[in-house]
């Protein structure tokens, strides 16, 4: 020790440094075991003083918090400190999200916000009335009828924004168009017209099949193979995709099978109150295709079970006005309701477990065609239907309901002509429609719609080519000329025209 004073006195310093300190390990540890009893204890008894019953999700889980956040008012929250990678969430995102998250919820309970008509595209049939629609099932392809006697054909997916058809054809020569409708598969379509015979095209418009004529000298019509009088409207079957149905002025509703066109498969016949014919005006399948649904000119709408066509299952027989076309029929996708356009300016929806009255009944919508069309939204919670009127009179609408309290709930004004045909496909979540100024119009909405017409508005429009035209130069010299005269003079002597012909000549 006194060597280590000597070298300090030497070096000018007192010493080598203080003294390490030495700690009390097992007494820290008693004292912080002490103060977390202490703060637990104090923390129970405060819940226990607020006199509320603690839930398993309020109980205090592992050690207790720190002085700072302890020390906090009782009404404010503790706030936990950020996680790693979280560091921008806050209480205000908490906030936004809930809100979005309530928007979403508001969203699917209002069946209006689901209507995709933010954007439309516009296509030209023609300039006389559009009065049949189609698409198939993936909504790859719009076939177009109308009264001008054409069906266009328009792929989405081979289309730019010239929106052109690729194919135009008059299927039925000098007949309106009156119905169109892919089948279930999507490989062929019906083509139902003015005239007594209907077709079946394939994709690409080529002729598949067409029914027979019936004979209309017999007095029975089921005696008959065919229709003997002008089609009105026809659909396929939507779960046998080789069978479909037409209705017809002759009184009558017959199924066909696709292989077999000779003959009919079945027939029903429409009956009035007294037992006398009635004309159908529209048809249609349930959705299970266990049901055959007309609509007749007298106002009744009739039932059958499909494997017995002698009675009916339902009939109402004051379903609409006597004398008004019944324009369409339509069952929701659960099966239960039907709806029906009538040519009294109503709109229907049915109960098929109570037939006898209807469920809601909406007045005023003008119906000037006996294909106006009502569709049910792919939700089941909207019925929609166009409106007709006169020309340079307002603007054709269309008039969306609730289907639960039958209040319309929206409209859209279309063009300044009658809409037709209205169809809103399930897939694409696009509605297509019909007018009478010959348009044909696609509303959708980017981001609640899918491909469709959201193929082609994005494809600029191709340039056209101009042909080239290749001209040749040809030298006629003596010796070419008197050959072709020569020739001449051959062919005019042996027809017996002239017997003689010189060269002078």
């Amino acid at each position: 020790m006194s060597d280590d004073g000597e070298m300090a006195s030497v070096m000018g310093f007192s010493g080598f440094g203080k003294k390490a300190r030495t700690f009390d390990l097992d007494a820290i540890f008693e004292q912080t075991r002490r103060t977390a009893i202490e703060r637990s204890q104090r923390a129970l008894g405060s819940s226990s003083d607020s006199g509320s019953d603690s839930d398993s999700e309020s109980e205090l889980i592992g050690p207790p918090l720190p002085p700072q956040y302890t020390a906090q008012d009782d009404d404010e929250h503790v706030r936990l400190p950020r996680l790693p990678g979280n560091a921008a969430h806050s209480d205000e995102d908490d906030d936004d999200e809930g809100e979005t998250q309530d928007d979403d919820d508001d969203d699917d309970d209002n069946p209006v916000k689901k209507i995709p008509d933010t954007h439309e595209i516009t296509l030209q049939h023609g300039t006389k009335t559009v009065s049949a629609l189609a698409l198939d099932p993936s909504g790859a392809r719009l076939v177009t009828g109308g009264y001008d006697y054409d069906v266009r054909f328009w792929d989405f997916a081979g289309m730019d924004q010239a929106l052109q058809a690729f194919r135009s054809l008059q299927p039925c020569e000098c007949h309106q168009i009156k119905s169109l409708q892919y089948s279930n598969t999507g490989d062929v379509i019906l083509v139902v017209s003015g005239n007594a015979q209907a077709k079946v095209l394939d994709r690409d418009g080529f002729n598949v099949m067409e029914c027979v004529k019936g004979d209309q000298y017999i007095v029975d019509m089921a005696k008959t193979k065919g229709h003997t009088a002008m089609l009105n409207s026809g659909c396929w079957h939507p779960k046998i995709k080789e069978e479909f149905m037409t209705c017809s002025n002759d009184g009558t509703v017959r199924t066909w099978d696709l292989s077999s066109e000779k003959k009919h498969k079945s027939v029903f016949k429409p009956r009035s109150f007294q037992g006398k014919k009635v004309i159908p005006t529209c048809c249609t399948y349930s959705r299970d295709g266990k049901l055959i649904a007309a609509g007749c000119q007298d106002g009744t709408i009739q039932i059958w079970d499909r494997n017995l066509s002698v009675h009916t299952k339902f009939h109402c027989r004051q379903a609409h006005i006597p004398g008004s076309d019944t324009s369409c029929l339509s069952f929701s996708y659960d099966g239960m309701t039907l709806a029906s356009r009538g040519g009294d300016d109503t709109l229907k929806m049915w109960d098929i477990r109570n037939f006898r009255n209807p469920v809601n009944v909406a007045t005023g919508l003008t119906n000037y065609f006996t294909m106006t069309d009502c569709c049910f939204s792919p939700d089941d919670k909207l019925l929609v239907t166009g409106t007709s009127v006169k020309k340079d009179e307002g603007n054709g609408k269309l008039v969306f309901f609730e289907r639960a309290s039958f209040q319309k709930v929206y409209e859209i004004e279309v063009t300044n002509a009658s809409v037709v045909r209205c169809l809103w496909h399930p897939k694409l979540n696009q509605i297509m429609v019909g007018t009478g100024n010959g348009l044909s119009k696609v509303y959708y909405d980017p981001v609640k719609s899918h491909r469709g017409a959201k193929l082609c508005v994005v494809k600029s429009q191709r340039k056209e080519r101009q042909a080239e035209t290749l001209t040749q130069d040809y030298i006629i010299t003596r010796k070419f000329f008197y050959a072709c005269w020569n020739t001449l003079t051959i062919c005019v002597a042996r027809n017996g025209s002239v017997s003689r012909l010189s060269r002078a000549h």
